[in-house]
């Protein structure tokens, strides 16, 4: 099991350090205010952010399955956490990680790494829009300066601040708010490789303390990491805390192999390995709460940056964690005076750039099912959770997509195409022989249709059933075809089977029916040996169609 780190690795990080160093430094700048950012949403500080970038951004590049990604905190990650610091506290968001983390390696443990991209792109993008609404309304307090606002659920919160503001107006922390986003929104448009988060919040804390603006700062700011401590541990309260855990491990593995997919296909020769990537991830969580570090996962746009400044190995992924722990120890009271609402504009920008307008306009305007998922799994996300959103929006996809084969699944009855024994089936009908092909799957979800259709067969005696282009077959779909040969013969039809596949065989095997059938002679290799027999057992010569079409 190859999920340890290979001497391949070590071999691409002496090829071109100098530009893996560059690359690295680069991803640093753009990721600091991200890190401050997503720390703070998270709700256990600016600190657990740093922590995080640093700790699981490292051990993720060492471990992971992918040369380019950068890993740390994420918005997608606050949408889960904001609700277990609500109920648990700062003690219940590392234990959530550490559980995660677990998960994630049995995940890798047991390969599951390569099923993620079944996924469909529906879901992904609903709940992709879905979380950066719950982002962005999470930041509503903060750029509107509201220090207590409350709510069950994100948009009463943003209800609530929005109704303070109007009360008691403050205009300082939206501007500011607004001002950031703009600057960085513009700026990417204008030189996409400019840092404009950093050049924003930088001015914001600027501004902030010349002219005394009134802007909540982001705090105190310990220079340095946490001690290690393992007091987060809380086995009883595993039970309560499994279900976020888990959302939290599907979401750092959802998230950590579709940003790996994005950095295969920017650079060239590029492959992650799915499972190894879930294997580091996994690492990465269990080893960042004991740094008072919040959950991780792989960040897309600092990967994306990675990959355009040149970077060629997770070398640049280290050197950005190493970078980061610097500033901890360099600027700490710097950055402890950072405004609030700066950040909450650098989140306002992230969570439009991480909307693809465009591929989810694609979506609804393709088929009413995809606009169907999109939608749902968008306002699941927005009005209840995460977790149930994703439930939700598979849950209705796989129905959709049963529902579809369902539908590709035919009972035919023959003559249907030339070179297909066509005149002499034809001919069958005057004897009161019929002929249908099963085409398609025949499962749970076509069976009972197909037997409807079949047991309305009338004026006939002898029912031969081809079964060669079967694709496949369940025990509802065996158990459903035994159900109507056995009608078909309450009626005194006569029922034969030809063309049965080898694979199909111990389903079949299994019905009483179809035993009885082999027993009696009437299971055939082939169409044209059924014929024969039907004939013979009614009385016609056994090559009168035969004669007939001659």
């Amino acid at each position: 099991m190859n999920l340890l780190p290979r001497r391949a690795d070590l071999t691409a990080i002496r090829k071109h350090p100098r530009q893996d160093l560059v690359a690295g430094l680069t991803v640093a700048i753009v990721a600091l205010p991200l890190a401050l950012a997503f720390g703070v949403a998270s709700g256990l500080g600016a600190q657990a952010g740093l922590a995080t970038a640093v700790v699981a951004g490292i051990v993720a590049a060492v471990f992971g399955g992918s040369n380019l990604q950068v890993s740390g905190p994420t918005g997608a990650m606050t949408v889960v956490l904001v609700p277990v610091v609500h109920h648990y506290g700062a003690s219940g968001v590392l234990m959530v990680g550490a559980m995660a983390g677990l998960v994630l390696i049995a995940m890798a443990i047991a390969r599951v790494g390569r099923y993620v991209r079944y996924l469909p792109v529906s879901v992904i993008e609903g709940f992709t829009a879905g979380i950066a609404v719950v982002i962005a309304l999470q930041q509503v307090p903060a750029a509107l300066g509201v220090a207590h606002a409350s709510g069950d659920k994100v948009w009463a919160t943003a209800f609530d601040a929005l109704t303070q503001y109007v009360h008691h107006p403050q205009p300082a922390p939206a501007l500011v708010a607004a001002a950031v986003a703009a600057l960085m929104l513009g700026g990417a448009r204008w030189r996409p490789g400019v840092p404009f988060s950093l050049i924003g919040v930088a001015i914001a804390t600027v501004m902030a303390r010349v002219f005394d603006l009134g802007l909540a700062p982001l705090g105190h700011l310990p220079a340095g990491l946490p001690a290690p401590s393992f007091r987060f541990l809380d086995l009883g309260s595993v039970g309560a805390l499994a279900t976020s855990a888990l959302a939290v491990a599907a979401l750092a593995a959802l998230e950590s192999l579709l940003c790996a997919t994005v950095a295969d296909g920017m650079s060239v020769n590029e492959h992650h390995d799915p499972d190894r990537e879930l294997f580091g991830q996994g690492l990465a969580n269990l080893v960042a709460p004991i740094f008072g570090g919040v959950p991780a996962t792989a960040a897309i746009a600092r990967t994306a940056v990675n990959v355009r400044a040149g970077a060629t190995s997770r070398l640049a992924a280290i050197t950005h964690s190493l970078v980061l722990l610097v500033v901890i120890f360099a600027v700490a009271p710097l950055v402890s005076d950072i405004p609030l609402a700066a950040l909450a504009g650098v989140l306002f920008a992230t969570c439009i750039r991480m909307v693809e307008a465009g591929s989810i306009l694609a979506l609804m305007r393709s088929t009413r099912g995809d606009a169907l998922i999109v939608a749902m799994t968008f306002s699941v996300t927005v009005a209840v959770d995460l977790v149930t959103a994703v439930g939700v929006g598979v849950g209705v996809a796989i129905i959709l997509a049963l529902r579809a084969v369902a539908r590709s699944a035919r009972l035919d009855k023959v003559p249907l195409d030339t070179g297909d024994h066509t005149a002499e089936e034809h001919a069958l009908l005057s004897e009161h022989i019929v002929a249908y092909r099963l085409d398609g799957p025949l499962f749970f979800a076509a069976a009972h249709r197909i037997l409807l259709e079949l047991t309305e067969v009338a004026d006939v005696k002898v029912v031969i059933l081809r079964m060669s282009r079967i694709t496949t077959i369940d025990a509802t779909g065996a158990h459903v075809l035994g159900d109507a040969i056995s009608k078909l013969e309450h009626r005194g039809i006569i029922v034969m089977l030809s063309g049965i596949a080898p694979g199909h065989d111990n389903v079949l095997n299994t019905l009483d029916v179809v035993a009885r059938l082999r027993h009696d002679g009437l299971i055939f290799p082939g169409t044209l040996p059924a014929i024969a027999q039907a004939r013979s057992l009614l009385g016609f010569p056994a090559d009168a169609g035969v004669a007939r079409t001659a």
